[in-house]
């Protein structure tokens, strides 16, 4: 037994995520967050052959409709930076649909809210 046949096992744990997304980085966050929705385009069906497992898994899991890409990564048992780099590319391609979160609803005002209910109060009692 030589010295190189105990790390053969871990080689390809350390070298598949970056096979995987050959070699892309990271989305930039405001792309593509954990709440990003994303669903696969009208005409996913007419996929090309040269898309990978991962990507072809992510399409038909996007299919069913709306995911956060937080469910995504769940539901594929990928590393999130994985994740989120295969649906940058499979949105710049056009198979994918992303909806970024709705905004947060700005706090009423409390003068506004105040008059309301003292309108209230004044017609009903």
């Amino acid at each position: 037994m030589n010295g190189f046949d105990e790390l053969e096992p871990q080689t390809p744990e350390l070298v598949r995520p970056y096979v995987i997304t050959k070699g892309r980085g990271l989305p930039d966050e405001g792309q593509i967050s954990l709440i990003t929705l994303v669903t696969a385009a009208a005409d996913h069906e007419q996929r090309p052959t040269r898309l990978s497992p991962e990507e072809q898994n992510l399409l038909d899991l996007c299919s069913a409709g709306y995911l956060s890409v937080a469910e995504i990564a769940g539901h594929t048992q990928l590393p999130l930076g994985v994740v989120k780099i295969l649906l940058a590319a499979l949105t710049e391609g056009g198979y994918l649909i992303t909806r970024p979160p709705v905004q947060r609803a700005p706090l009423a005002d409390r003068d506004i809210l105040e008059e309301v209910l003292n309108g209230l109060r004044a017609k009903f009692g």
